[in-house]
């Protein structure tokens, strides 16, 4: 029966892309990302490169109206239609004989673009790290601080700022839980290139605008893998169990 051939692909799946070494080396990766890109300064010799110190301005406006529409107002939009249109098969249609084998797939990338923007949202609340355009190094007036590093006791600050992770991105790196929809080797890697490219046109927008640094983006990306990773085990566990 298909169920048994989905239960046995989920079972091969579960002993080889979910063994916990993926997932500890994502999470190493995740922890060390962000301190080493601040460490060498690659973050703000990057961001350098799109400041234009005599102007005192960045090399895209952020209030440029196409790039914003596409980039900004635009693709959040669809990335929740994509949601509520998962959602809506997932209700409505699932038990159709063609989506039968892509059910388990369907759910992965449902819970991936509700979990990860929320993940990153909660952490973007706490961690109080400014953004590019915020600091004295910009013409701002905040002081450049990154995870690891604390405010100088004489800066006085009026509220908590949000700037790490790259948040608008999220939803981009959430459509790498694609790779769990697919069946072939090839569309599988299509999926994760299309949904980098997608991700990446974001974070490098925001980069360009003054928003975030190269190690908010790295960052967000792989704890959107790490979530996925964590997200797809337990949806094949629990489609294991019911089997047995």
């Amino acid at each position: 029966m298909p169920t048994h051939i989905d239960i046995d692909e989920s079972q091969r799946l579960d002993s080889q892309a979910f063994h916990s070494r993926y997932l500890l080396v994502t999470f190493i990766l995740l922890i060390t990302a962000a301190p080493f890109l601040e460490w060498t300064g690659i973050d703000i010799w990057l961001q350098d490169q799109f400041y234009h110190a005599e102007l005192a301005r960045w090399l895209v406006d952020k209030d440029a109206p196409l790039a914003k529409f596409i980039f900004y107002d635009g693709i959040k939009k669809l990335f929740v239609l994509f949601a509520v249109f998962l959602l809506i098969i997932l209700i409505f249609i699932r038990k159709l004989p063609r989506l039968l084998p892509y059910r388990r797939g369907l759910i992965i990338v449902w819970l991936a673009m509700l979990f990860v923007p929320a993940v990153v949202g909660g952490l973007k609340a706490v961690t109080n790290v400014p953004c590019p355009k915020d600091l004295s190094h910009y013409q701002g007036t905040y002081p450049y601080v990154t995870i690891l590093t604390p405010y100088p006791e004489n800066f006085q600050q009026k509220e908590s700022i949000k700037c790490f992770p790259a948040g608008h991105a999220s939803g981009g790196f959430a459509l790498l839980a694609l790779f769990f929809l697919f069946k072939t080797r090839r569309n599988k890697w299509l999926a994760v290139a299309g949904a980098l490219t997608i991700a990446w046109s974001i974070g490098l927008y925001k980069m360009l605008i003054g928003d975030h640094f190269l190690s908010h983006t790295v960052t967000t990306m792989l704890l959107a893998w790490l979530l996925i990773l964590i997200i797809a085990r337990l949806v094949y566990r629990v489609a294991v169990n019911r089997q047995k």
